[in-house]
């Protein structure tokens, strides 16, 4: 029998402590975010912060778990988590509990349960299933179609229930797939098509098609003008034009009132600082006036006195902006940054295509809700309401970040042995 004491001496320590060094620091952020006098004990279960403490505990028991769990069991299981997961995705729909306008809850007693945020690591564990299956080919047009199906599957549904921010989460996954072979020029429309949206809500489509009109115009002079270059710029251009209808219809008729008046807040279109715009103005404040140290531990008044809506969750950032400051913040950015750049190394030394694979797409996810939570507290991007990893406020969340972190630490560990 294999020695259970080589998998703890095995595992990276280093992403082990980044890991539990997050987790405090959103514990102690909770406790400043709703900080009560009367229960001034961070022990307080009758409190967010305690509460917290709890998820805390059981998701250090769930990692010990995992690292306990032979690693033939994850890419054995994988396609099995995943369809648990899909019909828990699809049960929620008709029996789950709406929060924050979200139908996405499932709710027994006090305790709530959220599987979309199980429903990235269960992705996770199927897409690095696919892709290292021996007698998968991702460069073939099936190929492509069954790894974009099991990305979109969860995401469509998820977006069914009213919550487009974990919905599009799932879109991160593309960096796993070009990892895997994915061509370069798809990340490259996708960022002309997402410069094309953004240019069409400031401007309205009309000219927005004037412009990309003129530019293929110009083109048609730059390029040699063979009768194939030409009807490729000329589907080019009419792609882009159905693209820029398509943009204007799904915000006008796609989008809940709430989510276009925070884009028009984002763009600058509008300046409502008692309605949409209430949130992202004293978010900023509050990370603002922390200035280059803070304010100190419990004595943010923008959190302290609730100017911050979800100040222990989506806008956790803004504690650590304003009682730690630029240096605090930069502490937490920097975990994060070295939590990546750490992963990524992991990733690239696994000598099983699904551990990489399964590698990276934890990179992903957990980069995309670091970046977009950050950047949302500050206005960089729109207010789509999802967790900041490992330090808001919630269950759900600190047990999924959890298990994919510790089954890629445990993949990592058992790397030598052959899958």
């Amino acid at each position: 029998m294999r020695d259970r004491t080589s998998v703890y001496a095995n595992i990276d320590w280093l992403t082990t402590m980044i890991y539990l060094a997050l987790v405090l620091i959103g514990w102690v952020s909770i406790y400043a975010a709703v900080y009560q006098e009367d229960h001034s004990s961070i022990f307080d279960i009758s409190q967010n912060y305690g509460k917290q403490m709890l998820w805390i505990v059981s998701a250090l028991l769930l990692a010990g778990m995992v690292l306990l769990i032979d690693i033939k069991f994850f890419p054995a299981f994988s396609y099995i988590i995943y369809i648990l997961v899909i019909a828990l995705l699809v049960f929620v729909l008709f029996k789950g509990t709406i929060v924050a306008g979200s139908k996405s809850w499932f709710q027994i007693g006090s305790f709530r349960l959220q599987p979309a945020e199980f429903a990235k690591y269960a992705t996770c564990l199927a897409l690095a299933r696919l892709l290292s299956s021996s007698s998968y080919n991702f460069q073939s047009f099936k190929g492509k179609v069954f790894a974009f199906g099991i990305i979109g599957i969860p995401a469509f549904m998820i977006l069914l229930q009213n919550d487009t921010g974990s919905a599009l989460v799932f879109f991160a996954l593309l960096v796993a797939l070009y990892r895997e072979g994915l061509s370069g020029v798809v990340f490259f429309v996708g960022i002309l098509l997402v410069l094309v949206t953004v240019l069409t809500l400031l401007f309205g489509e009309f000219y927005v098609i004037i412009a990309c009109s003129v530019l293929a115009i110009i083109a048609v002079f730059l390029i040699k003008r063979t009768a194939g270059n030409v009807a490729k710029l000329l589907a080019a251009l009419f792609l882009t034009i159905a693209f820029i209808h398509t943009v204007d219809y799904s915000f006008e008729n796609l989008l809940q009132p709430h989510q276009k008046a925070r884009i028009n807040v984002l763009l600058g279109k509008e300046m409502d600082l008692r309605g949409a715009g209430y949130n992202l103005h004293q978010s900023k404040i509050a990370i603002g006036s922390g200035g280059l140290t803070g304010k100190g531990f419990l004595q943010g008044t923008q959190t302290k006195f609730s100017f911050v809506p979800e100040q222990s969750t989506d806008f956790i950032f803004c504690t650590v902006g304003e009682e730690w400051g630029f240096v605090g913040s930069l502490v937490v950015i920097g975990l994060y940054i070295t939590l990546l750049i750490r992963l990524i190394l992991l990733a690239e030394r696994q000598r099983s295509d699904f551990s990489r694979i399964f590698g990276y797409g934890v990179v992903s996810v957990l980069f995309f809700h670091f970046a977009v939570n950050i950047g949302m507290t500050i206005g960089l991007v729109p207010v789509i309401g999802i967790p900041l990893p490992f330090i808001s406020y919630g269950g759900s969340s600190m047990w999924a970040f959890t298990l994919m972190l510790f089954t890629f630490i445990k993949q990592d560990a058992g790397r030598k042995e052959l899958l």
